[in-house]
């Protein structure tokens, strides 16, 4: 556990996973889900803390599966051949466990369709074996999010969607870096230092959440600091929780090329228009434009423009950008 921010050994951020995806083999067949794309790349960057709910209230390995049943907003998680084991008050208690210790954890992946871990996937059924309409969290990741819903969450499955996983990783170090700079003892100094660095990440998730969180820090003086420092970091994950638009990209871009006007040649400024708008049409990658403006940011840019999170919003050899 870290203290104090969300910084461990190799300068990694500290993210739980469910263990199954790790490799160990604790899944109800006394199997596992090793996801590759996490161990050899996320790898890199996070320090994963593996859990898993079921072997962790008691629950064998093998073991019989369990299935939620009821209604969507209150299923139970009992046994899909003894109807009579029910699990679920012991896996909504170590979700609220774990989502009181995840406070050192700077995000979460969770198994696709776990009845306990599953995030947007779980099937809900009837007591007579209907499946109810849509897909649901599970019971431990319920928890966990009501906990701490601050905390970045994603299911692994969904990380194979380059949009999905672009926005996860980004959203993990935005949390590692509030919970590094700012952390528990926020002033209102330290408060504008970050929200300084993430103006353009926040225009380019929509005009509405740049503005409205542009004017509550101008607030920061004013507040009761602690409270204050709450509300603010609740509305920015908030803001980023969502993709930012193709359209949301390129505006944000567009907006930094402006600080570049007096100093860079007009061919350059019109070459790097250029590539935004190829960028807008669907044309080329994120990466170019962005590759492009950092060149000519690093050599003209004011010091507050290439402090932009925007820029490089977590390891730029992940490669994310290079998808969207």
């Amino acid at each position: 556990m870290c203290i104090g921010g969300c910084r461990v050994e190799e300068n990694k951020i500290p993210v739980g996973i469910s263990s199954c995806l790790l490799g160990e083999e604790v899944r109800f067949n006394g199997g596992h889900k090793q996801s590759r794309f996490c161990l050899d790349h996320l790898s890199r960057v996070f320090e994963f803390q593996g859990f898993c709910p079921e072997v962790a209230i008691g629950m064998g390995v093998p073991r019989e599966p369990i299935r939620l049943v009821g209604s969507i907003d209150a299923p139970r998680a009992v046994g899909t051949v003894d109807a009579s084991v029910d699990v679920t008050d012991a896996l909504a208690a170590y979700g609220d466990e774990i989502g009181r210790l995840s406070h050192s954890l700077c995000g979460y992946i969770l198994m696709k369709n776990s009845p306990s871990c599953g995030l947007y996937s779980a099937k809900v059924y009837t007591p007579k074996g209907g499946v109810l309409p849509g897909k649901h969290a599970g019971i431990f990741a319920r928890a966990l999010k009501a906990v701490n819903p601050l905390l970045p969450l994603e299911e692994e499955g969904r990380l194979n969607d380059a949009l999905l996983r672009e926005n996860f990783i980004a959203r993990v170090f935005a949390y590692s870096d509030w919970r590094s700079s700012v952390g528990e003892q926020p002033t209102a100094n330290k408060i504008v230092k970050f929200h300084s660095r993430y103006k353009y990440m926040l225009m380019a998730h929509g005009q509405k959440p740049y503005r409205e969180l542009g004017q509550m820090v101008a607030r920061a003086g004013t507040a009761q600091i602690d409270s204050f420092a709450a509300t603010y970091i609740a509305a920015f994950m908030e803001a980023i929780t969502k993709p930012a638009s193709r359209k949301g990209h390129s505006n944000t871009l567009y907006h930094m090329l402006g600080y570049l006007r007096e100093e860079v040649p007009g061919e350059a400024r019109q070459a790097l228009a250029a590539s935004i708008e190829e960028y807008r049409k669907g044309i080329v990658n994120l990466a170019v434009p962005v590759a492009l403006l950092k060149h000519y940011l690093k050599m003209h840019g004011s010091d507050y423009i290439k402090a932009q999170a925007y820029l490089e919003p977590y390891a730029n050899d992940l490669g994310l950008r290079n998808q969207i």
